[in-house]
């Protein structure tokens, strides 16, 4: 059995967001890619990727790395962010190179794709994954390791694109059946509890009986539910924890937040 489908087996049969960024990680570092960003968003709009907060963001870059280009949002001015905003399949990151020198990177781009290069982001390619959703978005972020050239990894790419692209693309579907590890803080196990009793169908009372509590400590573990969710609306919580696959998802505790991985 070739490597690859082993890689393939290992995340198709991931049980946990953490597993399955593990199995990734380490499928790519036998194809020379040493660093990797995946982002996704189910809220996003033409153009933009909607509130950050409700996007999974995950990177093994050096935390120095982190602060200094990912936390203040500096990725999302370079050329290459701009590609995966309007495209899918993959780019070479000579496309930023080739648009440097047309002339064709805004004055943001240009600083953005500078500091890049100080971060040690030189060579690698770009996914951008396909969704039949308008506002979901997804996009991998592959760096090869330092030393290695764009042509060598172009040519690389040329003959283990395919496989490569079958990896990504099986963490990035078992990525969206899974809790969606956003950014923002998760619901408690009390909260997540009530929103699923009232995706039932269950009325306050109904629901202060089967958990054992006051009708007003139900509306006090749902308002907390809708301030964590930054909605104003019951059925708007239940909508949001629903689309990102919260709601009935197992162990609260597997959900934690979007951020760096090992």
């Amino acid at each position: 059995m070739s490597n690859a489908l082993v890689h393939l087996q290992r995340i198709g049969n991931a049980r946990t967001p953490e597993e399955l960024w593990g199995l990734l990680l380490a499928a790519l570092a036998d194809y020379g890619f040493d660093r990797v960003t995946y982002g996704a968003t189910r809220s996003g709009r033409d153009g933009s990727i909607g509130d950050t907060q409700d996007a999974v963001f995950l990177s093994n870059h050096p935390r120095s790395v982190m602060s200094g280009y990912f936390d203040i949002g500096f990725f999302m001015r370079t050329p290459m962010f701009r590609w995966v905003l309007h495209n899918t399949g993959a780019c070479s990151w000579s496309w930023a190179e080739q648009e440097r020198r047309a002339g064709r990177l805004s004055a943001e781009e240009l600083a953005a794709q500078d500091m890049a290069r100080k971060a040690g982001l030189v060579a690698g390619y770009s996914i951008s994954f396909a969704d039949p959703s308008p506002r979901s978005r997804a996009a991998m972020g592959l760096a090869a390791a330092p030393g290695a050239t764009q042509q060598e990894v172009d040519a690389l790419w040329a003959d283990k694109g395919g496989e490569i692209m079958a990896i990504c693309q099986m963490m990035h579907l078992r990525m969206q059946g899974m809790p969606f590890p956003v950014q923002r803080r998760p619901l408690s196990p009390r909260q997540r509890e009530a929103l699923e009793w009232v995706a039932e169908g269950k009325t306050t009372q109904d629901i202060a009986i089967i958990m054992g509590i006051s009708p007003a400590m139900v509306e006090k573990h749902l308002r907390l539910a809708r301030e964590a969710l930054d909605v104003e609306t019951t059925a708007h919580a239940v909508a949001k924890a629903a689309l990102f696959n919260h709601l009935f998802a197992g162990d609260p505790s597997r959900l934690g937040r979007g951020g760096t991985g090992a």
